[in-house]
């Protein structure tokens, strides 16, 4: 597993040995030595491939690489001095009342799920509700049609939904609503009222203490108000450093699918990286339906 986000010792090597990594935890009790043993990075990189069914087929996609491992997130029982399972209240409420009706808000074991049973449960989830709490439609011809516009922007390294969701979501729309051009004149044509950003290092909906020096948009909705009241369209998004030793710097997000760059003396600029872009197309191939 390797990562080139972050300082060095961020930097996982090969799974097949102990990593043996000493950086310390916030948490004091009980007490713990940060070392990171490879039955972790196995459990690391499990978690960065991506949800596979037993078949091998892709069924949703992980988070980008320097996002935290909350999924893995275990709490710690006093009483009996082990680590126990901590299943997420939301989703195990979304399946226990919605998908399973019964009147309950989680889980309070996984004995049995495996892959598949979760593969299950999300088709399981898009066909009850497809009609009402789907908000993956792509056809968006009625909201162009009205003079719609939208900024869509996505912290690149946020932990609860994963950046490529919004990056695959964008794919569709372009598909549904230009399906007779190329992926640059697609692009360009949608870029016209549908603009996405992804925000470097940003976690969900907010900054990232792990990526401090990170920036993130302040003036959305002004720059919203010049779009669509003046015409005046900006090529990149305005961010701000909310904290660290760069607190207050400017800094701007490249419009997708163009990737920033920066080269020689620091030089900042957004370039098509097509080896960048390809690293955001997803096949899905577990399903018979297309995911939006």
């Amino acid at each position: 597993m390797t990562s080139i986000i972050g300082k060095p010792y961020y930097c996982a090597a090969s799974t097949s040995t102990s990593l043996g990594l000493g950086f310390g935890k916030r948490d004091t009790e009980p007490a713990q030595n940060g070392t990171v043993s490879a039955e972790a990075v196995a459990v690391a990189q499990k978690i960065v491939d991506g949800l596979h069914d037993s078949e091998g087929r892709q069924v949703y996609i992980s988070y980008q690489m320097g996002a935290g491992f909350n999924d893995a997130q275990t709490t710690y029982n006093s009483t009996t001095g082990t680590w126990e399972l901590d299943i997420a209240g939301a989703g195990g409420e979304w399946v226990a009342r919605f998908l399973e009706l019964r009147d309950e808000d989680n889980f309070s074991t996984l004995d049995g799920v495996t892959y598949d049973t979760l593969k299950g449960w999300m088709v399981q989830g898009m066909e009850r509700y497809m009609d009402s709490l789907q908000t993956t439609l792509p056809d968006l011809t009625p909201f162009y049609e009205n003079g719609g516009k939208i900024i869509h922007f996505h912290g690149e390294q946020d932990s609860s939904i994963s950046t490529g969701s919004s990056v695959h979501y964008y794919n569709s729309v372009r598909k549904m609503m230009y399906p007779g051009k190329s992926y640059n004149e697609s692009t360009s044509a949608l870029k016209e009222w549908y603009r996405l950003y992804l925000v470097l290092g940003a976690a969900h909906c907010a900054t990232n203490e792990l990526q401090p020096n990170g920036p993130f948009p302040q003036t959305n909705f002004a720059v919203m108000a010049e779009w669509v009241e003046q015409g005046i369209v900006l090529e990149t998004l305005n961010a701000s450093i909310l904290q660290g030793e760069y607190k207050g710097t400017n800094e701007q997000i490249c419009v997708w699918p163009l990737r920033p760059l920066w080269a020689d003396n620091n030089t900042f600029m957004c370039e098509y990286n097509q080896a960048s872009i390809d690293t955001f197309e997803y096949s899905f191939d577990a399903y018979k339906l297309p995911l939006y």
